[in-house]
């Protein structure tokens, strides 16, 4: 095998790791909107895993979401397992059939949310603030109901568009 064709072959399969967007869940999986989704109260747990690293963060989490007409607001309650605590709100506005538009208290620009059946996805930058320090990272999302009903929403964490991490959170409605 040419050099040029294992460089080719290896490098190709470097950049699929390095995935972007996370993978559509396989199976068959119920529809989902936003508001189906957030509405209402829910607990979850999750955790943030860095992937040169394998460090990870474990947090749970409690939510509460309203719908009032054409806006959803979401508040957030985190409680990681260092004892960190932080309370971070969604405000996201309807934009179309299938859109919303969202921003939080530590978002960058606006978030981009697009219905698409049974999963919702999710973009955005974030700013998060640690000491005296600013880190801005991406998100992508996917969220989508679990066979138990449970609606999970895993994500590729990004810096510079460079993927670094994965966060999964799986969330039960109370």
């Amino acid at each position: 095998m040419s050099i040029v064709r294992r460089s080719f072959i290896f490098g190709s399969l470097a950049l699929a790791a390095c995935a972007r967007v996370p993978t559509s869940p396989e199976g068959p999986r119920d529809p989902i909107t936003l508001d189906q989704a957030f509405s209402g109260k829910a607990t979850g747990a999750g955790v943030f895993r860095v992937d040169l690293t394998d460090n990870e963060r474990r947090f749970t989490a409690r939510l509460d979401g309203r719908l009032d007409g054409d806006r959803l607001t979401v508040v957030e309650d985190f409680f990681y397992d260092d004892g960190e605590q932080n309370r971070l709100t969604w405000v996201f506005d309807r934009a179309g059939p299938g859109k919303w538009t969202g921003r939080r208290e530590d978002t960058v620009g606006v978030a981009n949310v697009v219905e698409t059946g049974n999963e919702i996805r999710l973009s955005y930058l974030a700013d998060f603030r640690s000491e005296d320090q600013v880190t801005r990272l991406g998100f992508e999302d996917v969220i989508y109901f679990d066979p138990d009903g449970r609606v999970i929403n895993d994500a590729i964490v990004t810096r510079f568009g460079i993927p670094i991490g994965r966060v999964r959170f799986e969330m039960q409605r109370l």
